[in-house]
């Protein structure tokens, strides 16, 4: 009984191994043939070549504003007291926008002009005291000039009266010498009387005469006395003379001074009315400063005070009314970072579009590209200046814009789209023409290697326009870029390594020609943000030809397929087994 038992499972499990290895079998099969159904049966996704125009932009954002703004700001500080303009005034030059309370500035110019007033009354003053000066000098020089001429009069006569002295004194050597003549004739005619040798009347006339030469004499030494008593007097007029002249001297110095203090005073007081003069008309600036007006013709964009308000004028002063003098001519300052600014030039054709106009393209010229650098979180830009016409006023103050400047343009070119430098052919795709294509494949994957080799890929202005074109929703290049395969069967075969198609560099589409696909290794030439001109290093490719930018595989295995690094090679040559062929 026991043994009827163990037979019967012993049976039952070897069918049960014996299923199994048949339905195992029977799925390897089916998955074999699954597999190879769905390499055969792969449908691609294909761009027609075109023929034609294809510009290189860079694109960026900005600001737009009126070319010309003026901001009006006060000079004195006070109290609104009047509002004469609002936003979106209209303006002429010299037309009043506010005014501010005068009273202070008018109290400050009336004290202004009375000061002035009081001094131009003491330099009047002054100055009829100053001109008495001149007259006073000129009494004291006369003076001076009398003093002299009596000190040259009393000096001659003192001359003369020195003269009177030598011949007085002379006179009276004369009147002696007569004198003791006479007086010895008169004492020998005495003792010739005596004796009776002469007459008595020769005695009396002898004794007259020296009576006489005694009185003429007496007559000199007089003379000689009265000489010398006239000599002392013009001395005496000689020093007063002298005092008199030093007297004069001495008034015309005081009246010298004195004019020079009544001219220096009236000086002062002239000099005292200037500075009055500038007090008054700065008086009447600041009271003229009350009253703000327009420098322009324009339109108020901005208005920042209110009637009441207090402004205080300072070092830099505030701002009260912004005034846009043409709206109709506007400026629009692109952000261009530093990778692109190289390629951006005046002249360079611009279109752009706001927010508040999306389905409207507003087109212009770039102006200026300004050397000045701004550096936000390590990030350089550079303002590039376009000016825009606003003729129908649809562009205002302030509207965000983003922009596209066209740096490069090329004309006849044969275009591919960009999604055709990212994709990568299946393998298992290739497997029935493996043999014939493998030195197809090889051949070229050498010249291309070689050609990114010697070549080089300028690090152009589009790498960041195509990816702020892939930000913006404007153009799918960017994120076609990134999403490659990371090992390709076809090799590398482009000279950039950062992931975007660059101009000058390497590279290999696939063509679709008679259902097969076709590797045509190119040279890009003019990248724009979803197309690029190439140049076929071997073969033709013309208008007829419809280009491969993708297959019905699934998303994620298409972007595991594809090159992370290289959008023109999908990966590196080595990788991928060593198939460097279709199929091989």
């Amino acid at each position: 009984m026991s043994t009827v038992i163990l037979e019967a499972p012993r049976r039952r499990s070897r069918w049960w191994y014996v299923a199994a290895a048949v339905i195992l079998i029977v799925a390897i099969v089916a998955s074999v043939i699954a597999v190879r159904s769905r390499a055969s049966a792969v449908t691609y996704v294909t761009a027609p070549v075109q023929t034609g125009s294809l510009a290189q932009t860079v694109t960026a954002s900005g600001t737009l504003n009126p070319q010309n703004t003026i901001n009006i700001g006060t000079q004195v500080s006070g109290t609104i007291s009047e509002i004469d303009a609002d936003f979106n005034s209209h303006v002429k030059k010299g037309q009043v926008l506010a005014k501010i309370d005068p009273t202070t500035f008018q109290a400050a110019l009336d004290q202004a002009q009375a000061a002035l007033a009081q001094t131009q009354a003491q330099a009047q003053a002054s100055g009829a005291t100053a001109s008495g000066g001149p007259a006073a000098i000129a009494a004291a020089q006369a003076q001076a000039q009398a003093a002299v001429a009596s000190s040259r009069v009393a000096e001659a006569t003192a001359n003369a009266s020195n003269a009177a002295i030598a011949t007085a004194q002379t006179n009276v050597t004369k009147a002696q010498a007569a004198l003791s003549l006479a007086q010895q004739t008169v004492a020998r005619d005495n003792q010739l009387l005596a004796q009776g040798y002469i007459a008595a009347s020769q005695a009396d006339t002898d004794k007259s005469t020296a009576v006489a030469a005694q009185s003429a004499l007496d007559s000199a030494r007089t003379a000689v006395t009265q000489a010398q008593a006239q000599a002392q007097a013009s001395q005496a007029q000689i020093a007063q003379a002298n005092a008199q002249q030093m007297a004069s001297s001495a008034q015309t110095g005081v009246s010298n001074a004195t004019a020079q203090s009544q001219a220096a005073t009236h000086d002062a007081g002239v000099a005292a009315i200037g500075i009055q003069a500038a007090q008054v008309k700065t008086a009447q600036a600041n009271l003229a400063h009350t009253i703000i007006t327009s420098p322009v013709d324009g339109t108020v964009i901005s208005r920042q005070v209110s009637i009441g308000q207090t402004v205080a004028s300072s070092l830099q002063t505030p701002t009260l009314f912004t005034v846009a003098q043409d709206l109709g001519k506007m400026e629009l300052d692109l952000a261009v970072g530093e990778p692109d600014i190289g390629h951006v030039a005046a002249g360079d054709t611009v279109s752009f579009s706001v927010l508040s106009y999306p389905n409207r393209t507003f087109t212009a010229n770039v102006a200026q590209v300004r050397q000045n650098p701004t550096t936000v979180a390590n990030v350089v830009t550079y303002t590039v200046v376009v000016y825009v016409q606003n003729k129908d006023g649809a562009l205002r103050p302030g509207m965000t814009a983003n922009a596209r400047i066209e740096v490069a343009h090329v004309d006849n070119a044969t275009i591919v789209p960009l999604a055709a430098f990212t994709y990568a052919p299946p393998a298992g795709s290739f497997s029935r023409n493996r043999r014939g294509n493998r030195g197809q494949g090889a051949a070229t994957s050498s010249a291309s290697s070689g050609a990114a080799a010697s070549g080089t890929a300028p690090s152009g202005a589009t790498t960041s326009s195509r990816a702020q074109s892939g930000a913006n929703g404007q153009g799918g290049a960017g994120s076609s870029a990134s999403s490659g395969s990371s090992a390709s069967p076809w090799g590398a075969t482009s000279a950039s390594s950062g992931g975007a198609v660059t101009s000058g560099a390497m590279g290999r589409i696939f063509v679709l020609r008679g259902g097969k696909l076709q590797p045509v290794p190119v040279k890009v030439g003019l990248v724009g943000d979803t197309q690029a001109s190439v140049t076929p290093l071997r073969g033709t490719l013309d208008d007829t030809d419809q280009v491969v930018t993708g297959d019905n595989r699934s998303t994620s295995s298409s972007a595991s397929r594809g090159s992370a690094s290289n959008p023109l090679g999908g990966g590196n040559q080595r990788s991928g087994g060593g198939n460097r062929g279709p199929g091989g």
